[in-house]
């Protein structure tokens, strides 16, 4: 599947927006990003930067956001279809976040989000 990067920036922003609010409002000093691919050339649908809430001791002024990255080409690549494209990015959304509030990749699985 093809898709140029404003288009599937719009359609990842389409798909925050439609996250359950009980989701997304806890989330503080946390940026989404979209990039092609990760630097290092790992095959990844995104990746979360950050510590993750049960690991924060002291968190105050002058943190850098956290980042919360969607690869392009990854979901492209995975994807026959528009539809086929928001199911996967909604997964790896709440993959993503999930990690923020310190879900581990294997609790995910467990729970049928990995």
């Amino acid at each position: 599947m093809q898709m140029d990067p404003e288009a599937f920036e719009a359609l990842v922003v389409d798909e925050l927006d439609r996250l359950p609010d009980e989701m997304v409002e806890g989330l503080e000093n946390v940026v989404f990003v979209v990039e092609d691919h990760p630097e290092n050339g790992e095959e990844l649908f995104g990746l979360y930067e950050g510590l993750a809430l049960t690991e924060r001791g002291q968190y105050g002024m002058g943190e850098l956001p956290d980042r919360i990255i969607l690869y392009r080409h990854a979901h492209l690549a995975a994807c026959e279809n528009e539809d086929e494209l928001r199911d996967e990015v909604h997964t790896t959304l709440v993959h993503e976040i999930a990690h923020f509030y310190g879900i581990d990749d294997e609790q995910l699985h467990e729970l049928g989000w990995a």
